[in-house]
């Protein structure tokens, strides 16, 4: 289920923050300063309206590289940047992206939502809900795209996160110490691009 464009930010026909994440990371790809990329929409929300973003790379339809920040301190504008940036450098999965692999990407960025306390596991619509889970210094998330992809269900989605993501026990999600929430995203894709190889 895709949620319309919200949380306080106005997006325009032309805008996409997609678009935006690709001239961050042309530019630090090229050296140069990708502190002053225009922002593509106007910023009005208010404290705390997005939960995070995530910015998701493909080339030729294989995962590249996903990467993302929970910081909900800092304008939107922001969170996108430093999620594209730790995209392209920093997804420990994956050696940094070279430039000649700019052409062939695909990028992706989710806005979260404010994440929310799962009271109970019936909550989760597998599709349209991710999922949060933290305890002390341990945490990890799984965007609502990733049970769909592996048929999970949401049994299996909150064990995965909790072994694979957070490294606590796959039943650690039960646990009343441990923070279990689950959030939306708005997700934004590029605009056709000339040159784009298929």
């Amino acid at each position: 289920m895709r949620r319309p464009p919200c949380w306080g930010v106005a997006l325009t026909e032309f805008a996409s923050w997609a678009d935006f994440a690709r001239e961050v990371i042309t530019r630090r790809l090229a050296g140069r300063d990708a502190s002053f990329v225009p922002a593509p929409a106007a910023e009005t929300r208010p404290e705390g309206a997005f939960g995070g973003v995530f910015v998701t790379l493909r080339r030729h339809g294989a995962l590249r590289a996903c990467m993302g920040t929970l910081r909900t301190d800092v304008q939107l504008s922001e969170a996108v940047r430093l999620a594209a940036i730790n995209a392209a450098e920093r997804d420990p999965r994956f050696g940094p992206l070279r430039p000649a692999e700019l052409l062939d990407l695909e990028i992706e960025v989710a806005v979260l939502s404010p994440l929310e306390p799962l009271k109970c596991i019936e909550e989760i619509e597998i599709g349209r809900d991710g999922v949060f889970v933290s305890r002390g210094e341990m945490c990890g998330l799984f965007l609502p795209q990733v049970a769909v992809e592996h048929g999970w269900d949401r049994r299996t989605l909150l064990e995965r996160c909790c072994s694979e993501k957070a490294l606590l026990p796959a039943a650690a999600w039960q646990d009343p110490a441990t923070d279990v929430r689950r959030f939306t995203v708005e997700v934004h894709h590029e605009r056709q691009r000339k040159g784009a190889r298929g």
